[in-house]
């Protein structure tokens, strides 16, 4: 499974918010789902970690935000193309400015792909931004 992260500068954020929760592995199902009644987080005081089972594994996660002034989307696809060649249709289906990414077994660190995804975007404005002399 591949998993791409963008992050887009959104001025209207009052749409539809969403709980995103980063999960280690592959669910075969599109659709809706009782996430809420089968998928409750525990918090550890000690490092703001939190713990779930999920399928009698355990999963520790940590809920990080996007960065001042950016909103995650979560997008959903219309009309697959057939090949690689056709243009793709998405339309955001509903918005986030925090998620929360679950490790299998390993504690939650700064070294995560997803949190140093999350960094991309203030990398990218001081690359494209100005120069100053």
């Amino acid at each position: 499974m591949t998993m791409s992260f963008c992050f887009f500068k959104v001025k209207d954020t009052e749409k539809n918010r969403a709980a995103v929760h980063l999960l280690p592995c592959e669910i075969e199902h599109n659709g809706s789902a009782q996430v809420s009644q089968y998928f409750t987080a525990t918090l550890k005081d000690r490092k703001h970690e939190k713990t779930v089972s999920l399928r009698g594994r355990g999963l520790k996660g940590q809920e990080i935000s996007c960065q001042q002034g950016y909103t995650g989307l979560v997008l959903k696809e219309f009309n697959k193309p057939g090949s690689d060649q056709e243009d793709r249709t998405v339309k955001v289906s509903s918005v986030f400015d925090k998620l929360t990414y679950w490790n299998l077994e390993t504690p939650p660190n700064s070294d995560d792909t997803i949190v140093t995804a999350m960094d991309w975007p203030e990398l990218a404005e001081a690359i494209h931004g100005p120069v100053e002399d």
